[in-house]
């Protein structure tokens, strides 16, 4: 998905969204944290990749490697690069189990489960990304983004908001589905 242009993330001016943590929220849920994690350090490194060499204003906040006038990348970069990418590999596995654990024996007991997967490793992505922006480089973001310091955090909501939420709900419908399909499928393979 990193490598097709304007699939895996999706350019918006100043930002991008992304798709690709569904890929990594349904490998969670299906092959466990330990290659969820490893699905969400992949989904980092191409989060850095692009934001070195195919760069927005912003991309300095996911890559030492780029500055824009005063703004620099730094050790930080690549911890909201890959930190909370790599916990969207570990979350939803959980998400999933322990609501699918409450739910034994209920008629639709991966349903709620794998909705709420779906919508736990898409925020978890999205606020901690949001959130460590502001900690790490609330400056050189505001200025980046044409708004004062003071103001920053309002832009932060928005864009949790306007990108974050409705990724969110992507990322549930997609791990619904297609994660229904991976359990029905495995559950046969099985038997």
């Amino acid at each position: 998905m990193a490598l097709v242009p304007s699939l895996g993330y999706i350019p918006l001016g100043v930002t991008r969204a992304t798709i690709i943590h569904i890929p990594v929220i349904i490998g969670s849920v299906m092959l466990g944290p330990k290659k969820g994690a490893f699905l969400g350090a992949l989904f980092g490194l191409t989060s850095l990749l692009a934001n070195t060499f195919s760069p927005t204003v912003t991309s300095f906040v996911f890559s030492p490697f780029y500055s824009i006038g005063d703004a620099h990348g730094n050790g930080w970069s690549l911890v909201i690069c890959f930190l909370p990418r790599i916990l969207t590999g570990i979350v939803p596995f959980y998400v999933f189990r322990g609501i699918r654990a409450l739910m034994k024996g209920h008629e639709n007991a991966e349903t709620l489960p794998l909705i709420a997967a779906g919508l736990a490793g898409s925020l978890i992505n999205t606020i901690l990304v949001m959130n460590m922006i502001f900690l790490f480089f609330r400056d050189s973001y505001a200025g980046a983004r044409g708004v004062t310091a003071e103001a920053l955090y309002g832009v932060i909501l928005g864009v949790i908001g306007v990108n974050g939420v409705p990724e969110a709900i992507v990322a549930a419908i997609l791990t619904l589905a297609v994660g229904k399909a991976l359990l029905r499928f495995t559950r046969k393979k099985e038997n």
